[in-house]
């Protein structure tokens, strides 16, 4: 089993980092409930409140697959419209090694 990894950078709209961190809260539980899905964590970048960070870990490629292409998923991108500042920029990465995986 190889894990798959994603660094997520998520720049919101002009002043929205608050409003965008809060609805990728509020989406978290359609994430909880994803057997592949081993951590998903949201991040305040510490110099600009308007960059969130996205750290996500999955069990397998299948998983990664399974989160992206969820119904959830697809409505979730769809209410983040005024909320985004524009693209995110995605990291895929292969794990090596580490504590905690």
């Amino acid at each position: 089993m190889s894990h798959v990894s994603v660094i997520a950078k998520v720049p919101a709209a002009p002043g929205k980092g608050n409003e965008l961190a809060k609805a990728f809260e509020d989406a978290l539980h359609n994430v909880l409930a994803e057997s592949g899905t081993r951590y998903y964590i949201i991040n305040a970048d510490t110099k600009d409140p308007d960059i969130l960070w996205i750290y996500e870990l999955y069990e397998n490629q299948e998983g990664l697959n399974a989160h992206m292409g969820a119904d959830w998923f697809k409505e979730f991108g769809k209410k983040l419209g005024g909320l985004v500042g524009g693209a995110p920029e995605l990291h895929i990465l292969r794990p090596i090694v580490g504590k905690g995986f």
